[in-house]
C-alpha cells in the first residue's frame, strides 16, 4: 500500500510540475498544428508500469484544446472499468482561451454510467465520463486518471493519432516491466514521421511523438490505423481475471483461451437441451443441423453490445444465456457454439477485428490487445463456414462485409492458427436491374423495376425488409434522388436466404422526367442506376488509395416511347476498360422500344497515391456516360 501511495504522491508532483511549465493558452498552439485541426492534443501521456504479473498501473495526462464543434470528440475524457479494473484517480479542468481555469471536475464529480444497455448480467461494466457541454471556443481540457488492473493479457497499445482534423503537440508512451514479463513490441508505419522515436532500455520501452500536423481524410485512402504510426506491445507471460498464461505465439495463446475461458462454460439447461436434440431430429447432415440451431438461436436470443476491451474476453457462460435469452458476441457465439457441440457439430471460437474497414490480426504478433468481436467458424470440407452470431437476421454462413476477408485468430485445441475470413470477389457482389419504362408524351414515366442483389450488395440492401414504409419510401427517394417528381406506387420484397438474395420489385411514377423543348422530348437513358460517385479532386494527394471491395452491376432499361415520337439520335455504345475494372453501356432501339444495357465491374485492389488521378478519371468517364441523354422528335 505504501508503494501505492509512494506512486500516486510522484505521479501528482509530476502532473503539477508539468502544470506549471505548460501554457494551456491556445494561443500558445502554433499555426502549423492548427492549420486543418478541429483539434490539438497538447499533450497525451501514457505511462505504464507492470508492477507483478497480475499488477498493472496505467496512469494517463491528456491535454486537449478543441479549436470548435467538430472537435469536442477528441477530448476523450472517460474511462471504463469493471470488477477486475479499478478507477484510482480522476480528475479534469477545463480551461478557456486565455489558459484561465473555469471548471473543475473531481471523481465524483463524473457521469457514472452503465457500458451495456439492455441487460443486467453486465451490471459491473461501467464508463465514467466528464459531463461538459462548452460555451465558447477554443477551450481546454486537462484529464488525468490512473487505472490498476491485475489483467496483464491486453497491454494498451500506442496510437499517437486519434483521427483526421486533429494534430498532435506531443504524445508520450512509456511502459516499464518490473515483473520481467518478457515484452515484446512491434513499430508499424514509423517510416513517413521523423518526430516519432522509440527509446529501449532495461525493462523500458519509451515512444514518443511531437508537432504531428493534423490529417485531413481523403477519398478512399486506406484506414487509418493502417497508415499512421502506431506500436503494439504485449507481454509472454500475462495475467487474466485470476489466470496465469504464457504465448509465445499464436497456437500457445489459443490453447491458452481454449483450456483456460472457454472449457466448462458450454453447458445449457435440460429443457434447452432437449429441444435441440428434438429439432435436429432425423437429420444427418451436419451442415443442415448447425443451420437449424443457428436459426433457433436467431429465433430465441438477442444481441446487446459489449466491447471486448471493457467487457473482458471471456465470454459468459452458456447457461446464463440460456436463462436470459441475451448476450455479447461472447456469449452468442459461445452459446451457440455450445448448442452445436449438443448435436455433434464441430465449431470453433474465432477472434476478429470488426468494421467496415477490413484490418487483420498481425500473424507474428500475438496480442490480446487486437481484436474487437466474435464469431463462430465451421470446418466444412476444406472449406469454412463462418457465422455471425450476433445478428437476428443474417441468413446462416453470411458474415457481409462486418468481418469479410480478414485474418482472424481461430481458437481449435492444439491447433489454433491465424487464417482468413470470408472473400466476396466481384462477380459475388453483383446487383442487377431490370426495368420497364413507360414514357409518356407529359414528360413522365411509368417504370416497372426487378433487382437483385447478392454478396456485399445484398448486405447493403435485405435490411430494407424490416423497415417501416416511411422509411422505405425515403430510402428509394434518395437512392433515385436525380429523378424528379418520383413516387414509389407499390414494392415487395423476397429475401432468399438459402442463395443469399434479396430481390425487390417495386412500381414507380415519376412527373416530368424528360425535357420537354419545342416538339422534343431529351431524357437520361439511364433512369435507374447513374453512379455519380467521383473521387474528389486533390491538387497534391498525400495518401495512398483502396478499393477494398469489387463489384458488379447489370442493368437492362426498356425504354417505350411515346406513340408519335420517333429517335432523334441514340448515343454511342462506350466500352472502358483497365486495371481498375471495366465499364460497358449500349443502346439499340427495336420497334417502339429503346433497349440499354450495361455493366460496371470495380475491381478490390491497393494503389499508390501516383494512381488515384486515372481512377479518378475512370470513374469521371463512367459518370459522364451515364449521364448521356437521348432526343425524341415528334412525328405526328
Amino acid at each position: 500500500m505504501l508503494k501505492n501511495m509512494a506512486l500516486l504522491v510522484c505521479l501528482l508532483f509530476t502532473v503539477k510540475s508539468i502544470s506549471q511549465e505548460f501554457s494551456y493558452s491556445s494561443t500558445s498552439i502554433p499555426n502549423s498544428l492548427q492549420e486543418h485541426a478541429n483539434a490539438v492534443v497538447r499533450l497525451d501521456e501514457s505511462i505504464i508500469n507492470i508492477e507483478s504479473r497480475n499488477n498493472m498501473v496505467v496512469t494517463q495526462k491528456r491535454v486537449v484544446t478543441v479549436l470548435n464543434k467538430a472537435g469536442n470528440k477528441y477530448v476523450e475524457a472517460f474511462v471504463g472499468y469493471d470488477n477486475y479494473r479499478k478507477v484510482k484517480g480522476i480528475d479534469a479542468i477545463i480551461y478557456d482561451a486565455t489558459g484561465k481555469q473555469i471548471k473543475k471536475f473531481k471523481k465524483k464529480d463524473f457521469i457514472d454510467h452503465s457500458a451495456v444497455d439492455g441487460g443486467t448480467l453486465y451490471s459491473d461494466s461501467r464508463v465514467l465520463f466528464m459531463g461538459y457541454t462548452p460555451t465558447n471556443y477554443p477551450y481546454t481540457v486537462e484529464f488525468i486518471c490512473e487505472i490498476k488492473t491485475p489483467n496483464t493479457a491486453a497491454i494498451p497499445s500506442w496510437y499517437p493519432i486519434d483521427g483526421y482534423f486533429v494534430s498532435i503537440e506531443k504524445s508520450i508512451y512509456k511502459i516499464t516491466d518490473n515483473a520481467n514479463l518478457g515484452l515484446k513490441h512491434k513499430e508499424k508505419n514509423f517510416e513517413n514521421y521523423s518526430s516519432v522515436t522509440f527509446e529501449e532500455s532495461t525493462n523500458t520501452l519509451q515512444y514518443s511523438a511531437e508537432n504531428i500536423k493534423a490529417l485531413r481524410p481523403e477519398d478512399l485512402s486506406p484506414s487509418l490505423v493502417q497508415i499512421v504510426p502506431s506500436a503494439l506491445i504485449m507481454s509472454e507471460k500475462f495475467h487474466y481475471n485470476g489466470l496465469d498464461g504464457n504465448a509465445s505465439n499464436w497456437k500457445e495463446m489459443g490453447d491458452w483461451i481454449k483450456s483456460d475461458l472457454l472449457d466448462g462454460r458450454g453447458q445449457v439447461s435440460e429443457e434447452t437441451k432437449n429441444i435441440v436434440l428434438k429439432l435436429v431430429e432425423g437429420v444427418q447432415d451436419p451442415i443442415k443441423k448447425a443451420k437449424l440451431v443457428y436459426n433457433y438461436v436467431q429465433d430465441n436470443t438477442r444481441y446487446i453490445s459489449v466491447q471486448v476491451g471493457i467487457g473482458g474476453i471471456q465470454p459468459i457462460a452458456a447457461s446464463e444465456v440460456d436463462e436470459l435469452k441475451y448476450g455479447d458476441c461472447k456469449g452468442l457465439t459461445n452459446y451457440t457454439q455450445a448448442l452445436l457441440n449438443l448435436v455433434g457439430v464441430q465449431s470453433y471460437y474465432t477472434i476478429v477485428e470488426a468494421g467496415k474497414d477490413i484490418i487483420d490480426f498481425e500473424e507474428d504478433f500475438p496480442s490480446l490487445a487486437q481484436g474487437n468481436h466474435i464469431i463462430l467458424c465451421l470446418p466444412y470440407k476444406e472449406d469454412k463456414i463462418w457465422l455471425e452470431c450476433t445478428s437476428q437476421t443474417h441468413p446462416f454462413g453470411f458474415i457481409g462485409d462486418f468481418t469479410d476477408d480478414r485474418s482472424v485468430l481461430v481458437v481449435k485445441e492444439d491447433d489454433s492458427k491465424i487464417i482468413k475470413t470470408e472473400f466476396y470477389p466481384a462477380d459475388i457482389n453483383h446487383q442487377s436491374i431490370s426495368a420497364t419504362i413507360d414514357l409518356k408524351e407529359d414528360s413522365s414515366i411509368e417504370a416497372s423495376l426487378k433487382i437483385k442483389t447478392k454478396g456485399v450488395q445484398y448486405d447493403n440492401r435485405f435490411f430494407l425488409e424490416n423497415q417501416s414504409e416511411k422509411d422505405i419510401l425515403e430510402y428509394y427517394k434518395e437512392l433515385w434522388g436525380y429523378v424528379n417528381g418520383l413516387d414509389i406506387e407499390a414494392y415487395k420484397f423476397k429475401n432468399d436466404k438459402n442463395d443469399v438474395e434479396f430481390q425487390e420489385d417495386l412500381t414507380v411514377y415519376a412527373r416530368n422526367y424528360a425535357s420537354k423543348i419545342g416538339d422534343r422530348l431529351i431524357f437520361n437513358a439511364n433512369v435507374f442506376n447513374r453512379n455519380s460517385f467521383v473521387p474528389d479532386r486533390y491538387r497534391n494527394r498525400t495518401l495512398p488509395f483502396r478499393i477494398q471491395r469489387g463489384y458488379v452491376d447489370e442493368d437492362t432499361f426498356e425504354i417505350i416511347i411515346p406513340s408519335g415520337y420517333t429517335v432523334e439520335a441514340l448515343p454511342e455504345n462506350q466500352t472502358i476498360t483497365n486495371k481498375y475494372g471495366d465499364y460497358q453501356i449500349s443502346f439499340s432501339k427495336e420497334n417502339n422500344i429503346i433497349r440499354v444495357k450495361r455493366k460496371l465491374l470495380i475491381k478490390k485492389g491497393d494503389y499508390p497515391k501516383t494512381e488515384y488521378k486515372a481512377y479518378r478519371m475512370f470513374r469521371k468517364s463512367i459518370s459522364r456516360n451515364d449521364n448521356l441523354k437521348i432526343a425524341l422528335k415528334k412525328t405526328i
